[in-house]
């Protein structure tokens, strides 16, 4: 069980590291490449997707490195 939390976390803090870099900051991002441009209407759709997603993904590292460290 705990070899298995132990993978499971390291594969959320990879994809939230991820998904962090794909947000645009100031200028343009990485997610213009997945998304489409500012121009577009639905970019910001995209956006409050990535927004969501990487969320959840936050939340779920969080409750596993919780549940670690009770388990060890």
């Amino acid at each position: 069980m705990t070899y298995f939390l132990v993978a499971l976390d390291a594969i959320l803090g990879i994809a939230t590291l991820v998904l962090i870099f794909l947000h645009s900051g100031k200028d343009t991002g990485l997610s213009t490449t997945f998304g489409g441009s500012g121009t577009f209407g639905g970019s910001q759709v995209v956006q409050k997707n990535l927004d969501r997603l990487t969320v959840a993904c936050a939340v779920a590292f969080f409750i596993v490195s919780i549940a670690l460290a009770y388990l060890i």
